[in-house]
């Protein structure tokens, strides 16, 4: 069973990081945490997205855009492609 919530301190030692580069990623957005006094705890599904292993709703929306970008960029490539 995993814990709801991880420490910086745990976090860090998941990702063999630092503490401090933990730190900076959630005061930077760059992984989903919440405040709590001057430290951070960071929510099991934002360490699984860090991790890889959860995509997340931002990145699936960022990779749909790309897909459907795509597929209206290269609709007839793509059309050719698939007769081959």
């Amino acid at each position: 069973m995993s814990k709801e919530y991880y420490s910086t301190i745990e976090v860090a030692n998941i990702l063999r990081v630092s503490r401090k580069t933990v730190f900076q990623w959630a005061r930077d957005g760059k992984i989903r945490a919440n405040k709590v006094g001057k430290n951070y705890i960071i929510p099991h599904v934002a360490l699984l997205e860090k991790l890889g292993q959860d995509i997340g709703r931002d990145k699936k929306a960022e990779i749909e855009n790309v897909i459907n970008k795509a597929l209206k960029d290269y609709e007839e490539t793509f059309r050719r492609l698939g007769k081959e």
